[in-house]
Formats: C-alpha cells, structure tokens, sequence
C-alpha cells in the first residue's frame, strides 16, 4: 500500500464533502437538528457527508471496514478500518461558529496509519501517514518547541455530557490558568489536535471523547513531531476516551499535572 497515493485521494475525497457541507451552511433549521443524547446534535448534513464519505472510500479500499461516528455503516474489517467523524463540530456548525472539520483516519489493526482533518472554517487540509510526516496544504509542519509551561497556550475540550470528572477538571484549569499563557476551548477536538501538530497549540487535553474524534490527529502530531497519551502515560487514548497531545517538551509536565 501507497500511503502518500491513498492520502492524496483522501484529501480529494475530504475535499469534495466540504464542498457539500460548506453548502449547507445556514441551511440547517431547527426541525432538521437531532439530539442523540445530551448536548450531541446532528443534522441532514452530518449524515449524509458521511454516507458522501463511506462511498468514495469504499472505492479507494474496498476490503477496509468502517467506525463512524453517525453510524450510517457498521460493519468492520480484520485488518483496515476508516475511522470517520463527517462533521467534527457540529454545534459550532449549526450556530454559525466557523470551526469545524473532516476528520478521516485508516487504521491497519491496533495502528493509525493515515489521518486527514480538514478544517472548513479556513480550508485548511491537514494530513499525515506513518512515517511520512504531517502537511498544512501540502506544506511540512511540526509541533512548537516551547519548554516551559509558561510559555504555552493550551486547548481542551469542556465536559458536555460527562461531568463524572468535572470537579477535577475544573481544579486543573485554575492551575493552567495561572500558569500557561491561556488556555483556549474550540469545540473541534479534530481542530485542537491540529493546531498541536502545526504549532498554534502546545498541547491539547480533553476526556470523554471517542476515536472518531482523536484518531486522525493524533496521527498528525506524532507525525509532526509531537507525543499523544491518555492522562496515565498509557497509549489507550484512541479508545479509552481522554488524550493528552503535546509538542513531546511540555508532556510530562502536563501528566503531572
């Protein structure tokens, strides 16, 4: 497998749903939103960017299986996997807040091996595969090389339908708060992560996300040079619902924290 080709292909595959989300922008009404559960909304057009999704690249990799965020399919593969949110974001898209995204990532078994966010607000591509590093619009990028707290400006995610860790959260915050340069809240986890690998962020951290919100960039900070965990140094954050992604200087100082 030709993972520059594939993820050249993915890019054009990305591209070409933004184009029909982007369309739809402020076309949402009320009666078209859906809540799957609390505070976790979706429309017409989360779903069929996904379906617009799982047809291209069922072309492109026709033995690969597929988790999707708004299950249009269910059936997984032994060995590849797309691992696909169609609309990263969608509270933001349904108000009019310009942060949004794509996230698309294969997985071959245990291991993110090609991960694409495109971030609609500015038409920015993100993309990365194993080994091959990550790309801004086809332009390298790496992760910041900021070493003190101090000098580092932060994004995480608010809790929204978990709050079992809220109390702790929330104590952390006020220790960032007074020790980092800000710390700053998107609504796009794909989006946060990123901007970890580009450099806009020095690092991210958010608990009770799934895998199709992680996946792809994740790859893209590794893949820039960064390091990605769950908050116990352990490699489950594709699963195991909470990352921690940094520019690798910060990252124990964050466990730690």
């Amino acid at each position: 497998m030709n993972l520059a080709e594939l993820a050249k292909a993915l890019e054009e595959t990305c591209s070409k749903t933004g184009e029909f989300i982007l369309a739809q922008k402020n076309r949402v009404a009320s009666k078209d939103v859906e809540v799957k559960s609390l505070n976790s909304l979706v429309s017409f057009v989360d779903k069929q960017a996904e379906e617009q999704l799982v047809e291209s690249l069922q072309k492109l990799l026709p033995e690969a299986g597929f988790i999707a965020e708004e299950g249009t399919v269910v059936e997984q593969a032994d060995v590849y996997n797309w691992i696909i949110d169609p609309l990263d974001g969608t509270t933001n898209f349904l108000h009019g807040i310009p942060v949004y995204a794509i996230s698309v990532a294969l997985m071959e078994k245990d291991n993110i091996v090609l991960g694409v966010v495109y971030e609609l607000g500015q038409k920015e591509m993100f993309t990365a595969w194993k080994g091959g590093g990550a790309y801004l619009n086809g332009d390298r990028i790496h992760t910041s090389k900021n070493a003190k707290l101090g000098d580092c400006l932060l994004a995480t995610g608010f809790p929204y339908h978990d709050f079992s860790g809220k109390e702790s959260f929330l104590k952390l915050l006020g220790r960032l708060f007074e020790n980092t340069r800000g710390v700053r809240r998107l609504g796009s986890a794909a989006t946060d992560l990123a901007y970890v690998a580009c450099g806009r962020f020095d690092g991210f951290f958010e608990y009770g996300l799934n895998a199709w919100d992680v996946a792809a960039g994740a790859l893209l900070v590794q893949e820039a040079g960064g390091e990605v965990s769950d908050y116990s140094k352990n490699s489950d954050y594709l699963f195991g619902g909470e990352i921690l992604a940094t520019n690798k200087k910060i990252h124990l100082e964050l466990q730690q924290e």
